[in-house]
């Protein structure tokens, strides 16, 4: 099997992973617990092997692509805050539910957006090089954000007692997927080994839902009549960020490949990040979590949309209506 055929067919694996952890807890109450110990690790695994596709290097190279950088910083960090800001004015009020959604739909994506611009047409080497500006800059501005826009109490949500292990989960793998970079950088065995650790994401992944469900079984029946809510909130939210990404491109003057990349880009956001601090928050808000992984499973599905939708319909090639060839990113 082809790295790209897994990728492209993930979603499939993870609703089955979904569905065999809640067949699991609910019919072996027994197992949450290990599953419960199981998760972190394998969470910690699943961050280091996504931060070591997050080329760090490539962070000033980043920066010569001006247009492009500026278009996508406005984008994440200006227009979609503000129009999630816009739509938790019409969630209702449950500070857990609200929660969950500020902290999945103000980070945008680090990782499987790459293989959805590659996939969509797109900039693929653009798209490599955002992706560390992304990453640090959501680490420092998602505090913020959430500190203006959450009406619950962050000092008792975010208790650093409670919190602690999650920062440690997503520091930790970071720094070592740096450490490995450099090591990639010097040596060709280094080298294949990242390489290698391109096929782990997707199964990991589909092990931290797995577990999720067996773990909190409970938590994700309760809250299933959240789901067309957050079902609501997700399609509204890809809407918004697909109109802005044409507006912002046309402004920016963006060719097609990097305006593609642009509303890939907008549209994903970054479940593998906030998760861990949605699973260590304080009893009472289980419901942080379930929505995040809600969101990552629906946005998924708006991906596959969106490889038909973005390429054809908001970011055409006008010449494959005269039938040349359509041009293909770099």
């Amino acid at each position: 099997m082809r790295r790209e055929t897994l990728e492209r067919h993930q979603v499939w694996l993870y609703l089955g992973a979904v569905s065999m952890g809640l067949a699991l807890g609910s019919l072996t109450p027994g197992l949450g617990s290990t599953a419960d110990a199981l998760l972190w690790p394998v969470l910690a695994l699943l961050l280091y092997a996504t931060f070591t596709q997050v080329p760090m290097a490539a962070l000033p190279t980043a920066f010569t692509e001006g247009r492009f950088m500026a278009a996508a910083l406005l984008g994440n960090f200006v227009l979609l805050p503000a129009a999630v800001w816009a739509l938790m004015q019409f969630i209702p009020e449950n500070q857990a539910l609200q929660l969950g959604l500020l902290l999945v739909l103000l980070v945008p994506c680090t990782d499987w957006f790459i293989t959805f611009s590659q996939l969509g047409r797109g900039d693929a080497t653009r798209a490599t090089a955002l992706t560390p500006v992304l990453l640090v800059l959501q680490l420092l501005l998602l505090p913020l954000y959430l500190w203006l826009m959450s009406d619950a109490d962050l000092r008792v949500v975010f208790a650093p007692a409670d919190i602690w292990p999650a920062f440690v989960v997503v520091l930790l793998p970071l720094a070592l997927a740096v450490l490995t970079e450099v090591w990639a950088g010097r040596s060709r065995t280094g080298a294949a080994v990242v390489l290698r650790l391109g096929w782990w994401p997707v199964p990991l992944l589909a092990a931290v839902v797995l577990l999720v469900a067996v773990a909190h079984v409970g938590s994700v029946l309760a809250d299933a009549q959240l789901l067309p809510i957050v079902l609501g909130v997700v399609a509204l939210f890809l809407a918004i960020s697909l109109l802005l990404s044409r507006a912002v491109a046309s402004a920016a003057r963006l060719n097609l490949a990097q305006g593609r990349t642009l509303a890939f880009s907008m549209g994903t956001r970054n479940s593998f990040v906030v998760l861990p601090l949605a699973l260590a928050l304080p009893a009472g808000w289980e419901t942080v979590a379930v929505v995040v992984v809600m969101q990552s499973l629906l946005e998924l599905f708006g991906m596959i949309f969106c490889l038909w939708f973005i390429p054809r319909v908001l970011f055409p090639d006008p010449r494959a209506s005269t039938g040349e060839k359509p041009s293909r990113a770099r």
